[in-house]
């Protein structure tokens, strides 16, 4: 099947990249090498668009291991890495389309190009491969087993979906796995966002005013990550038991719109729309810098910014400067889409190893394990989760206590009291 990456040239450096990433990984390694042995699914097409990494190549890897055929496509237009895009493709035989800028006309195509092998599981990161599915392709739907969603953004659309009557298979949320949103969300994206913003602009936390809105798992991570670089952190909420939790972890808590006065650094991790809104920008001090974590470029109202404005231009490869009317300048990031994977190179492989590690299993799970499932969305099984873990650990060389049978009947009894 032909591909769509950037240049095929590239593939020997994308190579090395991903190698790299497998070191660090060594949970999906020890998943892939008992796939190469079992073939748990051999004659599947397994149809993924997600986000292009070398993390990510190591999970297609590990599913033509395990006996898939298997296509991908980017999951954001910003977030592709070219090279381990062409690499997939001319060094593993894995039909890639994926090209970092790519317009919206290009990534839909794209997405219909994976849909075009006519997949028996979908492997999602947002929900657009299903959407599209959905909306586009009703008459394949009788082809699909099951799926997987990787984020948040992803989960709340399926809700969404079953609340409304339309999915019609089953999808696991990998991203509710522990061993997923508590890792990869917390110490994954607070690092890689940092990493991100410092790449992109170069500043010094240090001293720096930060606004973190949203506290999930995401708005945890980042906050502790920002708080550790010097940084003076203020969390926006609109849940109050996370407003309350961030308070108790020694943050100040207060409406956006306060926080935009004092702010220097501005970063969104809701999923939701317009987070950062019209009079947000109206309320903002000189040479704030506004970014968005999240899944979607939606958290942060560009058109309203771009109203705002009387002039415009590129500060810095991925820094666009907006000056407003009164000459007030505010400085947009990866043109609002995630930061973390535009601007740098996503999570790393550590916490990807995880993550992707549920993503291999549950695929396998779906392939079980479908016909016993009605279409909508559904936990990762409590036992892959804790397969995760001892992996895991396993591999980190650290060994943990297990309960006697005694505490195991104490803990199911009910007639032992003071």
């Amino acid at each position: 099947m032909i591909s769509d990456v950037t240049d095929p040239s590239l593939a020997e450096t994308g190579l090395a990249r991903v190698r790299w990433a497998e070191g660090q990984m060594p949970v999906l390694r020890s998943i892939r090498e008992r796939f190469t042995r079992e073939r748990p699914l051999a004659g599947l097409r397994v149809g993924a668009c997600l986000h292009v990494t070398t993390e990510t190549a190591n999970l297609m890897i590990a599913l033509k291991a395990a006996g898939a055929s298997v296509a991908l496509c980017a999951s954001n237009p910003l977030s592709t890495q070219d090279d381990v895009a062409a690499a997939l493709t001319g060094e593993f035989g894995i039909p890639t389309f994926a090209i970092k800028g790519e317009d919206e006309l290009t990534y839909y195509r794209h997405i219909e190009s994976v849909l075009a092998t006519r997949p028996n599981i979908t492997m999602d990161d947002g929900c657009d491969l299903v959407n599209v599915l959905h909306t586009r392709h009703a008459a394949q739907l009788e082809d699909v087993r099951g799926g997987t969603e990787a984020t948040t953004t992803g989960v709340i659309r399926l809700r969404a979906m079953v609340r409304d009557g339309q999915l019609r298979f089953p999808v696991v949320a990998v991203n509710e796995a522990l061993t997923k949103h508590m890792f990869d969300n917390r110490y994954g994206t607070g690092q890689s966002t940092l990493d991100g913003l410092i790449r992109a602009t170069n500043v010094l936390l240090a001293g720096q005013t930060f606004v973190v809105c949203g506290y999930g798992w995401c708005g945890r991570g980042l906050a502790t990550r920002a708080h550790g670089m010097g940084a003076q952190v203020i969390v926006t909420e609109v849940d109050p038991a996370r407003a309350l939790e961030a308070l108790m972890d020694g943050y100040r808590v207060m409406p956006l719109i306060e926080a935009c006065k004092v702010a220097d650094v501005i970063i969104t991790v809701t999923g939701d729309l317009n987070v950062v809104d019209k009079q947000h920008f109206q309320a903002m001090k000189d040479g704030c810098i506004v970014a968005n974590s999240g899944h979607f470029d939606d958290e942060v109202n560009i058109p309203a910014l771009r109203a705002l404005s009387r002039a415009h231009r590129t500060a810095r490869p991925l820094v666009e400067e907006y000056e407003l009317r009164d000459g007030r300048r505010i400085y947009l990031l990866a043109e609002g889409r995630v930061l973390n994977l535009a601007s740098a190179e996503g999570h790393p492989a550590t916490v990807m190893d995880m993550s992707f590690a549920n993503q291999a299993l549950c695929a396998v799970y779906i392939a079980q394990h479908a016909d016993a499932l009605a279409p909508g969305v559904y936990d990762v099984p409590e036992d892959i989760d804790q397969e995760v873990a001892r992996l895991k650990l396993a591999s980190l060389g650290v060994r943990i206590d297990e309960l006697t049978d005694e505490q195991r009947r104490y803990l199911a009894s009910w007639d032992t009291g003071t």
